[in-house]
């Protein structure tokens, strides 16, 4: 594919008869997730299935990245049941009226996957024995009382197109955005770089080239290396590339090698690091779709032969994996780096989520309602219950 050609844009295959989730009226906790997870697996077989659909899967993700990939997907299927709005920023029924907002009349639940979790005292602790204790400290909680993940749950949600009451900023999905200036440049630069150094890499800018790449990492050397003949935003957008690759594809990625290691699927390792580029600088207000579009315009083939290698890889002990379950990982992979460099770099707006630091908009009077912006990035303002058209 031409990379200098936009993508055509993407539209979202929703799963039909039994593949909707959840359609009983009641179900038991244990029916919702797995009617939830039967869901998912129907849409990630339609990424698979049609390419497209995996741009749409990433443009969500760079609206909603506090969520990960799998609620992202399921949230998007379901908003598709609903009509083309697209889910923007989601929240439980008490926590819209804890922001003076409250949800429409008749308006269903959307649902996400959510852990059950139990506390973990000092008396079960001795109780159960040292590998209890081990096993308790990777888990949250507040150093007396840990907390440890002991099932899943269907959690209601409803977006914000479903509410009303007190106005809110919201990002519209979708809208092309407003390109930055030499300024966010510079700071979204710091940022990655910022990101690097937590990770123990240098960043160096150098006229070196491995192959045509604009950019390399070496794991030995804890060393990533970007082009210098790149301008600012070729260069942001291959330092975030790199990050991805020194944050999955090193050696032991236990994960990864389930459907093989990086150097023997460079394509879905590229793939990989490409998707977190994409939504990250797509958080950051940068449409990088063009120039993207070589790299996952492979997302499809990369995904096959992964499965094709795995099935002839496996053994008693090494389960061959479905294309399913491979985009399903490189989703879950994709989606956790990218917030875990979003989390750094900070981009406007809320992540998919309520519960962030108050951000303090630029207010820009329009000719018949006043229109929003964090940072000179065009928002939303939903009133009145009023429902956008994105």
């Amino acid at each position: 594919m031409d990379s200098s050609t936009e993508p055509a844009t993407p539209h979202l295959i929703a799963p039909t008869g039994n593949e909707l989730a959840p359609t009983a009226s009641h179900p038991g906790p244990e029916q919702r997730v797995a009617e939830l997870t039967e869901g998912l697996y129907a849409l990630l077989a339609a990424a698979v299935d049609h390419p497209n659909q995996w741009h749409r899967l990433l443009n969500a993700s760079a609206t909603m990245w506090r969520y990960s990939g799998g609620n992202v997907a399921l949230l998007m299927m379901q908003m598709a049941q609903r009509g083309p709005v697209q889910p923007a920023l989601v929240a439980g029924y008490k926590e819209w009226e804890r922001h003076g907002r409250y949800v429409l009349k008749g308006e269903r639940a959307l649902y996400v996957i959510a852990p059950r979790t139990a506390r973990i005292t000092d008396t079960v602790e001795t109780a159960h024995g040292p590998e209890t204790v081990k096993r308790a400290l990777a888990e949250p909680g507040d150093g007396m009382n840990r907390s440890r993940i002991v099932g899943w749950r269907g959690q209601a949600v409803f977006d914000v197109s479903q509410t009303e009451g007190e106005p809110l900023l919201v990002p519209v999905p979708g809208q092309r955005e407003v390109s930055p200036d030499a300024g966010s440049y510079a700071q979204l630069w710091e940022s990655l770089t910022a990101v690097a150094r937590k990770a123990r890499y240098n960043i160096v800018v150098s006229e070196a080239q491995a192959g045509l790449a604009d950019g390399y990492t070496d794991h030995a050397r804890r060393l990533i290396s970007v082009g210098s003949w790149l301008d600012a935003e070729d260069r942001i957008a291959t330092l975030a590339h790199e990050l991805a690759h020194a944050s999955l594809h090193v050696s032991g990625d236990a994960i990864g090698a389930l459907y093989g290691s990086s150097a023997e699927h460079r394509g879905l390792a590229e793939i990989e690091a490409e998707s977190v580029a994409y939504v990250v600088l797509r958080a950051h207000g940068i449409d990088r779709g063009p120039q993207s579009a070589a790299y996952l315009a492979g997302w499809a083939d990369a995904v096959l032969e992964a499965e094709a290698d795995s099935i002839l890889r496996c053994t008693r002990e090494r389960k061959p994996m479905s294309r399913v379950d491979i985009a399903k990982s490189v989703l879950g992979r994709v989606t956790s780096v990218a917030k875990t460099v979003l989390e750094t770099t900070n981009p406007p707006g809320f992540g998919g989520r309520l519960a962030t630091p108050a951000i303090e908009p630029n207010l820009e009077v329009g000719t018949n309602r006043a229109q929003l912006s964090f940072s000179g990035r065009p928002t939303r303002l939903h009133d009145n219950g009023a429902t956008p058209s994105i």
